[in-house]
């Protein structure tokens, strides 16, 4: 029996594209919104490869996004209203900062899907993140702010150095 991620996947997703929202109308918004879910999807099965580890973090709770939003500047704009605003509690400080190294990374965002193969989550296709993976033109101008380096390296930086310690895992390293 696996976990249900869905919470923390749409809450981190959420607050990635306001974040950093897509440039264009309508078909922009989906599509950077989708390589958000995608990101975030692989970052949490990253993060939380079993049953149990989702199952912590369904009793611990996430942490919400408060870091986030005092790293990007986004905490002034919250103003007093917290109901509006309860969706954050559910955003994963970590699962975002995954999300953001692999957003801007594709050949991290390719061996990040490999290693999906590790956990209970399943072992979805990396046709299944095509969008994360191998972004084409409308991809990454669609989420021209969500891809790039230099705007995300905030978020990214926090927990860059877990991800790749994640990913090399059983990797004996040449030096």
């Amino acid at each position: 029996m696996q976990a249900d991620l869905s919470p923390v996947i749409a809450a981190t997703a959420q607050w990635l594209t306001r974040a950093f929202p897509a440039t264009g109308g309508a078909l922009a918004s989906a599509l950077c919104e989708v390589q958000a879910r995608q990101a975030v999807t692989v970052a949490a099965w990253l993060r939380y490869p079993t049953a149990m580890d989702a199952a912590l973090l369904d009793m611990a709770g996430p942490g919400g996004s408060g870091r986030l939003d005092w790293v990007t500047g986004a905490d002034a704009a919250l103003g007093d209203d917290t109901d509006a605003h309860a969706w954050r509690t559910w955003v994963d400080e970590v699962v975002a900062s995954w999300a953001a190294c692999l957003l801007t990374d594709p050949e991290l965002a390719a061996r990040a899907v490999a290693a999906l193969a590790d956990g209970s989550h399943g072992t979805a296709a990396p046709a299944g993140f095509r969008r994360l993976v191998a972004p084409d033109d409308s991809d990454r101008n669609a989420a021209a702010l969500l891809r790039h380096p230099d705007l995300l390296a905030p978020v990214a930086d926090l927990h860059q150095n877990q991800l790749l310690d994640r990913l090399n895992q059983g990797r004996t390293l040449i030096a």
